[in-house]
């Protein structure tokens, strides 16, 4: 082969490496900005859509566009514990997740709703230690504590003194929890099923569980304006059905470790959204609670070094 030849290799070799790479980190971007973007849409048309209405009308609109997405991909046949799985993580995810969500933010900023709910990756390694298998180190046990005293804080600072505040606090660690829940259902399935396929059957069982706010939400249709209509519709097409998709491809391209860091980014990018746009800013002592809650989600990521764990991984490095 040519010196010119062999260039020209190397040259397509990189830049077929390169492609997914970028793919990989253009669907990384487009998840966050999308799922932060979801808080401040929220938080807009919440002045015309209660929150199980809004809960229906935006999974409505995503299954809807999953639907779509799943045209010409193949279906996997599903057991009847598949099925069942599928079920919880259609009522937990998306339907009780959607209006505890909604609600929260009835009384909450766009920008402490997403710092309390951003204690969910914290539940997730918590319960996959309990009901997974996968252990609870000691680090865990800290962060997870470190992160519950910001939401005291972020309770604090919010003046959950009053009422409506104490009561979307508590909505938002609803959303929280019911989000932790739905992952920890949803990764055995993983192994056996595409990701879109349950993303789909989640969304559309969570809009079937929705369907008691329909009344409501066709009463709420006929008075909003349509830039709330359109933010409903935004809702369910763009942090609901790309967003999930775009994740999905991450994951199948990353490990969920490492792509799981790239959350911490949402409560930043909420804040700067809500003050762009709502013109809203957390109080000061519930942007400390945040960085709280995410110092407590950083220390239950760290692991113990182990000298001889470390002492063979040398020596492996040191024999290849």
């Amino acid at each position: 082969m040519s010196t010119s030849a062999s260039g020209q290799a190397v040259s397509a070799e990189s830049s077929g490496g390169t492609e997914p790479r970028t793919r990989v980190v253009v669907a990384i971007i487009v998840t966050l900005l999308a799922w932060a973007s979801a808080f401040v849409v929220i938080r807009y048309v919440g002045a015309d859509f209660s929150g199980g209405g809004l809960a229906l009308g935006r999974l409505a609109v995503g299954t809807a566009v999953l639907g779509l997405l799943m045209i010409g991909k193949s279906w996997v046949r599903m057991s009847r514990r598949d099925w069942l799985i599928v079920v919880v993580i259609g009522l937990s995810w998306f339907g009780v997740y959607n209006v505890a969500l909604n609600i929260a933010e009835q009384t909450l900023d766009a920008g402490t709703t997403a710092m309390i709910v951003n204690i969910g990756p914290i539940l997730i390694a918590l319960g996959a230690g309990l009901f997974l298998g996968e252990g609870i180190p000691r680090w865990l046990v800290i962060g997870a504590l470190v992160a519950f005293a910001g939401v005291a804080l972020i309770g604090i600072g919010s003046g959950s003194q009053f009422i409506g505040n104490g009561v979307g606090i508590a909505w938002a660690l609803l959303a929280a929890v019911t989000y932790a829940t739905g992952v920890l259902f949803q990764k055995p399935l993983l192994r056996r099923l595409p990701g879109i396929q349950i993303t789909f059957l989640g969304c559309a069982i969570g809009a079937v569980a929705c369907l008691p706010f329909s009344g409501m939400l066709v009463r709420e249709l006929a008075t909003a304006p349509p830039m709330s209509i359109a933010g409903v519709v935004y809702l369910g097409a763009v942090p609901t059905a790309i967003a999930f998709s775009t994740w999905a491809y991450a994951l199948t391209r990353m490990p969920a470790g490492r792509l799981g860091v790239t959350t911490y980014i949402v409560p930043a990018l909420v804040i700067l959204f809500g003050f762009l746009f709502l013109g809203e800013v957390p109080t000061a002592l519930a942007i400390a609670g945040g960085i709280v809650c995410l110092v407590g989600v950083a220390l239950s990521r760290r692991t113990p070094r182990k000298g001889s764990v470390a002492a063979t991984t040398a020596k492996d490095v040191a024999s290849r």
